[in-house]
């Protein structure tokens, strides 16, 4: 179940809110576990015994990490364990166990199908072909295991650090892992960041209208901007053959939707979590107005890239070990980032591209190469260098890539049925919501900080979004969500 559909919308979130209000406090925990579970196993009810598993080692994985004994049942919340109690070599014991069996089933769930191909693809390359591993197995990609993942590894080895106290209800912990407003594509909360509203948290009529107001802005993005450019993307990206201009109007509006169909989410959830009495951090902030790679890093999916800086970056040296080793660890960081995203070569490419632009301007002061131009232009270039790498994040494969990169830039044969293209693409209705996406991109405030005051004047195109929003989502055929697989 996605956010942006008529039976989250009209069945499920009614039921949800019902039902959690409807609840004396000591039960709503619970609650909300139960219909996280029914969201998240709305597709596919498997998923659920999977994310049953992880969320079970994790939690006994946390017990012995802080030398706990495992409990059943509600205990004190506000209890803070100590970690002393288990010996070091116990403790990291337990921690690999946490680690490794979460990381294994990521890696088996996520890369299974793309080690067999490239296996197989290598073998061939030796003449060694009849060393094949054949297999009928294609494993199904969980939805939001890489999310959860990340909020499981983040929470034992917190515990670890001693960062975080240690979640001794197993009800509390099953809630904060499968919370349904942030399980299947983020943000990606820290245990340790909403630890204390899991005790206790407040339920105010002000929180609650800004998590409207999150959620009917957040769907406006989603509806109104993203899903429009996405099919002004899909039909350039598909087609096979496209003039310059036709590519660039593609990339431009893959760009957008891109950064509206996760933005949005992202509102959405925050402002789902506000509704529930939780106050999330901020997931985007404007990055294309970013004038380096390093400061769009720290505006676009800022839980995923401080994840990797804490938990990935910091652990291999961070810039601690010398210029070199700083230059390798910035690299290493993004590919695997990259990877994080797909099981494909091409997300490898996409964060050797940025991660190569980090050691560039890591040599440069954390500046940009360009940083004596005029502002704008430092927009610009950084926006430039950010779509190069979205061709490689949205193409199937390198050959792809390199066929639209050539469109890009001319080099590449133009058919004649290529002219056909331009009865779909400019349309003023597509035209219109390209336009709007530019003006709200760099010129509108971000949600997060339109929202901190609600005055009467703004509940009226709060209340408009929300409602256009909702009567084009029922007519909408196409309504993907492109983090939905990742």
């Amino acid at each position: 179940m996605v956010f942006s559909s008529q039976i989250f919308f009209f069945y499920f979130l009614p039921l949800a809110l019902a039902v959690y209000y409807g609840l004396p406090r000591r039960g709503r925990h619970l609650a909300l576990t139960l219909l996280s579970y029914v969201f998240y196993g709305w597709a596919n009810p498997l998923f659920v015994v999977l994310l049953l598993i992880s969320t079970s080692i994790n939690y006994v994985c946390g017990l012995k990490i802080a030398g706990e004994r495992l409990m059943v049942g509600p205990t004190p919340l506000d209890v803070q364990v100590s970690a002393a109690g288990a010996g070091l070599r116990q403790k990291k014991i337990w921690l690999a166990i946490s680690v490794g069996t979460s990381l294994a089933m990521l890696g088996f769930f996520k890369y299974f199908n793309f080690a067999m191909e490239n296996y197989n693809l290598l073998l061939h390359w030796f003449g060694l072909s009849h060393l094949k591993l054949e297999t009928v197995i294609r494993v199904t990609l969980p939805l939001g295991i890489s999310f959860y993942t990340f909020h499981l590894l983040s929470y034992t080895i917190d515990v670890y650090r001693g960062q975080a106290k240690v979640q001794r209800n197993v009800i509390d912990f099953a809630c904060y892992i499968s919370l349904f407003s942030q399980l299947v594509a983020g943000p990606i909360i820290r245990f340790r960041e909403i630890a204390d509203q899991m005790a206790n948290r407040t339920h105010t009529a002000e929180k609650f209208a800004r998590g409207v107001a999150f959620v009917s802005l957040g769907l406006a993005k989603k509806v109104l901007l993203a899903n429009p450019c996405g099919k002004i993307a899909d039909v350039v990206f598909d087609a096979g053959s496209r003039g310059v201009l036709d590519a660039w109007y593609g990339l431009c509006a893959y760009a957008f939707q891109i950064y509206f169909d996760f933005s949005a989410y992202s509102d959405m959830a925050i402002g789902l979590g506000l509704m529930l009495g939780f106050v999330f951090p901020k997931n985007f902030d404007s990055p294309y107005l970013s004038q380096s790679i390093t400061e769009f890093w720290r505006r676009w999916h800022i839980s995923l890239s401080t994840w990797l800086r804490d938990y990935l970056y910091l652990p291999l040296g961070g810039n601690r070990k010398g210029v070199w080793r700083t230059y390798f660890n910035l690299a290493v960081v993004m590919l695997l980032g990259g990877l994080w995203h797909g099981a494909s070569w091409n997300f490898v490419i996409w964060g050797g591209i940025h991660g190569g632009v980090l050691v560039l301007e890591r040599a440069h002061g954390k500046k940009a190469f360009y940083q004596r131009m005029p502002r704008p232009f430092r927009i610009a270039i950084t926006f430039f260098i950010v779509l190069i790498a979205w061709v490689f994040f949205r193409t199937p494969d390198l050959p792809a890539a390199l066929t639209y990169l050539g469109a890009l830039f001319g080099l590449a044969t133009v058919q004649a049925g290529a002219g056909l293209l331009a009865g779909i693409l400019y349309q003023p209705y597509y035209w219109g919501t390209f336009g709007l996406a530019v003006a709200i991109v760099w010129g509108c405030p971000q949600t997060w900080d339109w929202t901190r005051t609600i005055p009467l004047w703004k509940t009226v195109p709060i209340a408009l979004a929300l409602v256009i929003s909702l009567t084009v989502l029922m007519t909408q055929a196409y309504n993907p969500f492109i983090y939905f697989i990742f």
